[in-house]
């Protein structure tokens, strides 16, 4: 329309509504990235959430504002200002009394300035003496009574935070609040006895809706609101010292006298402690500043730092079986504003699509990766491993032609319904070329036929028996191999998985004792400063495992930093001594030879330059008639890659590589 003006600017109504989705699998793959690096996993999951997907804030960046925030609510001001407020109030009414009676000719004069002189040190108690004074200048008496008034509309305000709009220019404010206070705690009791509120609580709200701007939807969150400023109130007097306390409470009970407000809050503070004793209710706090803070500023100071500490717990995500749905995002909203809940909502929606698609599950320790997440981490690990064997060209690592259908003979044959072998597609359009000559048709565009098509054969390819052993001891990951390690082994699990299912892989950790890992095991684990390294025990599962699988290529694989320093004895307890003794070479060195016998080849990664270590690999290789290999660390996986697909196809040979 013709005279139309837009406005355009930042969109600030929620999350932006053309922001594109998270990208899940970005996200699986910058925890997988870092467990790669050597990241336990659960730390990698946590610190997604905590740190953010990439280009975003994490929990972390809340958790530092409410922090900051809360530094800022501890230096406000003086939580005494009540009193000291008070004081100055009665200081000046004092003023303002003397300099009317030494203008006064009243006989009584020299007697009211002598009692004004004898008032006690106590502000509490000097006003509750002048609580029958007749005063003589209107100005005192005005200070006086606003000490008691304004006192007593800052505790209500504080508690009841639409108290001051609902009763301003109301002759019967006072006894609309006693009502109002009387069915409050009717209707909490009932509620405190498992009473069915529904019906009573839409009544007080149309009765008395008006002093909760809040507008709660229930009793639950009226009592929510009311009890987080209750408990600030009781922490305000317990932040307060002793005499300070005295002081506050008998000015407070001087301010409601005989209105029956008193008691009444007092009744809601208990009301209120029972249904919500999880609140901090005893804490103290040690709030300073300059400023001195009224009651009302100093406990909504304290229901502020209250609101604050919650935060910063939930958002620390420590208790066990945390999950983002802990956090109250209109708590961070109320503390942090829009965009902070707003980033909550994101990562929450993060944690969700992360476990209705299957990347994560949630166990007893918490998250933790699902077999599709490790099976994506494995190729990754794969892919970079093959990435650094393109580099480097090093070993056999062509794998266009592997698979589970075998290996290419070629010879083909005419394709047959179910056939699982590859397709030969120049066989396949030669016969569709001369099938559509012979028919004298156009060459162009060619039409395939059933008949046209053939498959390239294969043989079956021998299966292997791998074991892998994985050197776990702490110099791994003090020296910065721990990473390469699972790369190493995570790559050689899905590449199994995936070109040579046939064949039986099993990864075997080794520091003082050795284990089984799974793939998840694997990728959960973490270094411990046990000492030892008991090859010993890691060679004798493993050919348990090589034992399982008769018909299979042995093949087995050690990677290691250290010589053996521990082995089993014959009561099956691992003996560890450093350096290494005769005896753990001994029991090493039998279960060598058994695998030896066996007909396994142990092709072994060196990982250091200890002259001890090798000693003992170099002794090993012509023991065993195995291969010594001492790649950098980053080479690793590309070592033990190629290694593996040479040594399953039967090509064993001598010598030490470097």
């Amino acid at each position: 329309m013709a005279g139309n003006r837009f406005r355009y600017g930042a969109w600030r109504d929620g999350p932006d509504p053309l922001a594109p989705p998270f990208d899940v699998r970005a996200a699986v793959d910058q925890v997988g990235g870092e467990i790669l690096e050597g990241r336990n996993l659960r730390d990698a999951l946590r610190d997604l959430l905590r740190r953010g997907p990439r280009g975003e804030r994490g929990l972390d960046d809340l958790a530092a504002r409410a922090r900051r925030m809360r530094r800022e609510a501890m230096r406000r001001g003086n939580l005494d200002g009540a009193v000291t407020r008070s004081r100055a109030l009665l200081d000046q009414a004092l003023a303002a009394e003397k300099d009317a009676l030494n203008r006064s000719d009243d006989p009584e004069a020299i007697f009211k300035h002598a009692q004004l002189d004898n008032l006690p040190r106590s502000t509490a108690r000097a006003v509750e003496e002048l609580s029958d004074y007749r005063w003589t200048s209107d100005e005192a008496r005005r200070l006086y009574d606003q000490i008691l008034e304004g006192l007593r509309q800052e505790v209500l305000e504080q508690r009841f935070a639409g108290m001051k709009q609902a009763l301003q220019n109301d002759p019967e404010a006072a006894a609309r609040m006693a009502e109002m206070m009387t069915d409050l705690n009717a209707l909490l009791e009932r509620h405190a006895r498992g009473e069915d509120t529904t019906d009573a609580f839409a009544e007080f709200m149309r009765r008395h809706g008006q002093f909760f701007p809040e507008n709660p939807r229930d009793v639950d969150e009226l009592i929510d609101a009311l009890a987080r400023r209750a408990a600030a109130g009781e922490r305000l007097m317990r932040s307060l010292s002793a005499q300070q306390r005295e002081e506050l409470e008998n000015l407070m009970a001087q301010a409601f006298g005989n209105s029956g407000l008193a008691e009444q809050l007092a009744a809601l503070t208990d009301n209120l402690r029972t249904l919500r004793p999880n609140l901090n209710w005893g804490g103290r706090e040690r709030v300073q500043g300059r400023g001195e803070l009224g009651y009302g500023d100093a406990a909504g100071a304290l229901e502020e730092i209250g609101d604050l500490d919650d935060l910063i717990d939930q958002l620390g995500q420590e208790h066990p079986g945390a999950t983002l749905d802990d956090v109250d995002v209109e708590a961070v909203e109320r503390q942090l504003g829009r965009s902070a809940a707003d980033d909550v909502r994101r990562l929450r929606d993060l944690e969700r699509e992360l476990r209705r698609q299957g990347w994560v599950q949630r166990g007893q320790d918490g998250l933790t990766l699902s077999p599709k997440a490790l099976r994506r981490l494995g190729g990754t690990a794969l892919r970079q491993v093959f990435a650094h064997l393109a580099e480097g060209r090093r070993g056999q690592h062509d794998l266009r032609s592997a698979g589970a259908a075998g290996e290419l003979t070629g010879a083909s044959r005419a394709w047959e319904f179910g056939d699982e072998q590859p397709l030969d597609v120049v066989r396949t359009l030669g016969n569709a070329i001369r099938r559509t000559a012979s028919q004298g048709s156009a060459p162009l565009p060619l039409r395939l036929q059933p008949d046209d098509f053939e498959v390239a054969e294969t043989e079956r390819r021998a299966s292997a028996a791998v074991a892998v052993l994985v050197d776990l001891s702490y110099s791994m990951f003090a020296d910065g191999r721990w990473g390469p390690m699972k790369q190493t082994a995570l790559a050689l699990s899905h590449l199994v998985a995936t070109k040579f299912p046939q064949d039986a892989l099993e990864i075997i950790g080794f520091n003082r004792y050795a284990v089984r890992l799974t793939q998840q095991e694997l990728a959960e684990i973490e270094p411990t400063r046990l000492q030892g390294t008991n090859l010993q025990h890691a060679l004798m599962l493993a050919g348990r495992h090589l034992r399982r699988h008769p018909q299979a290529e042995p093949v087995v694989l050690v990677i290691t930093d250290g010589e053996p320093t521990a082995h089993l004895d014959a009561d099956g307890e691992a003996y560890f001594d450093w350096p290494t003794t005769v005896e753990t070479l001994r029991a090493t060195l039998t279960e060598v030879d058994h695998l030896t016998r066996y007909g396994a080849t142990l092709n072994t990664f060196m990982l250091g330059d200890d002259e001890g270590l090798r000693r003992f690999v170099e002794g090993l290789a012509r023991r065993n008639g195995g291969r010594v290999f001492a790649p950098d660390a980053d080479e690793l996986g590309s070592y033990v890659v190629s290694d593996y697909i040479r040594a399953r196809r039967g090509r064993r040979g001598g010598g030490l590589a470097a």
